[in-house]
């Protein structure tokens, strides 16, 4: 019999289905954006431990807004130093701010940007290191996060695959000047679809409420800020004044009841999933695969795995066995693998993506495996020993 292992499984339990339809039973029950977003986003900041959140449609809607809003802090552009290992709307949202990606290479033991490498690129164009914390893996390093707050350089966190993983004990999301979350279904946690964008940054929260909702004033809990405006355009509405050209990013009251529902559980979770990620790492052949991945504080929604060389034919003979036991896989990691080869980049920049071999082994010779919190001890252990088996 195979394995039969798929790369994801639904988050959403009959309860949070429960929890909605209880919901749909009420009197004329408000469906778009209303106190279920806003309890969500305040249960989301706790858990977190941040002072703001903003729920949005997607992840990546979180990353189009966070560039927004560095574009208005920055209206001349500038760089920002992106990873070529991520998924497609954070460099796209950097694109399509205006600004110039700047690519560094990653660091294997936690396939994020290499900090050495980072630091190398900074400069007086450098207005944010876009960092994403890949598939559960911390990529802060204290040389990085002293550096940039030396240089008045933003940090902006990608841990849209990454919820509840820790730098010294903190969880990611809270060391930069915002931070992006996804609630996607193959993520740690799901709201069919939708995301979170995080801040300390009370000024800037009140920008991204506003990003969210067309540019609207009222959108904005500041009391002062709406006044402000008012005060300054008495000709127009005061319900209906749009300070910026923005988008209509917010999510719904079933997407956050799922979301509070999902919280609840998030950590017992996530404790799971890293039981099983010690499983799987401690039981992979070390003379065909890396095991030296940076797991402390990590929180892995999926398997790593990742040939130790580089060897096309081995490649191939394993693909082929993952397929004949039914273990679905995506390779090159999460996202397409080196972003710097899709057309979209390629087309733009030639034939850069020959200037990262870290990330390129990732793309010919890495692989995702889903890992979530009901895999037994031993389907991981069989998972591991056909693995092993390739020859």
């Amino acid at each position: 019999m195979p394995l039969n292992l798929p790369l994801m499984q639904n988050n959403i339990t009959r309860v949070d289905l429960d929890a909605v339809i209880e919901f749909l039973r009420g009197e004329d029950p408000i469906l778009t954006q209303s106190t279920n977003v806003q309890s969500f986003e305040e249960e989301w900041s706790e858990w977190l431990g941040v002072k703001h959140s903003v729920f949005v449609n997607s992840g990546s809607s979180a990353n189009q807004l966070t560039m927004a809003a560095l574009r208005l802090r920055f209206p001349e552009g500038g760089e920002v130093i992106v990873p070529p290992l991520t998924w497609v709307s954070d460099i796209a949202a950097v694109l399509q701010a205006g600004f110039t990606p700047v690519f560094v290479d990653i660091d294997r033991t936690h396939l994020g940007m290499d900090t050495k490498q980072i630091l190398s690129a900074l400069n007086e164009k450098t207005r944010a290191v876009f960092l994403t914390h890949v598939q559960g893996f911390n990529a802060l390093t204290d040389e990085l996060l002293e550096e940039l707050r030396y240089r008045n350089i933003l940090l902006i966190e990608d841990v849209c695959e990454s919820h509840g993983a820790t730098h010294r004990e903190r969880k990611l999301g809270n060391f930069g000047w915002a931070s992006n979350f996804s609630f996607y279904y193959a993520h740690h946690m799901s709201t069919i679809e939708g995301g979170m964008l995080c801040t300390n940054d009370s000024d800037q929260y009140e920008t991204f409420r506003m990003l969210r909702s067309h540019g609207m004033v009222r959108e904005s809990s500041s009391q002062d800020l709406k006044e402000r405006y008012w005060a300054k355009h008495p000709d127009l509405n005061p319900d209906f004044i749009f300070a910026m050209p923005a988008y209509n990013m917010r999510n719904t009251e079933i997407g956050a009841i799922l979301g509070r529902n999902q919280l609840k559980r998030l950590d017992e979770n996530n404790l799971k999933r890293t039981r099983n990620q010690q499983i799987f790492i401690e039981n992979l052949d070390t003379q065909k695969y890396r095991t030296d991945f940076r797991v402390e504080g990590s929180s892995n929604y999926a398997f790593n795995l990742v040939l130790k060389e580089a060897d096309r034919e081995f490649t191939e003979r394993l693909m082929q066995r993952m397929l004949e036991e039914k273990i679905e896989f995506r390779r090159g990691s999460a996202g397409g693998g080196n972003q710097l080869r899709q057309p979209y980049l390629r087309e733009r920049l030639g034939d850069l993506y020959q200037n990262f071999p870290q990330v390129d082994h990732i793309h010919f010779y890495g692989f995702y495996i889903g890992n979530f919190p009901s895999l037994e001890e031993e389907t991981i252990l069989r998972l591991c020993e056909i693995l092993n088996s390739v020859d």
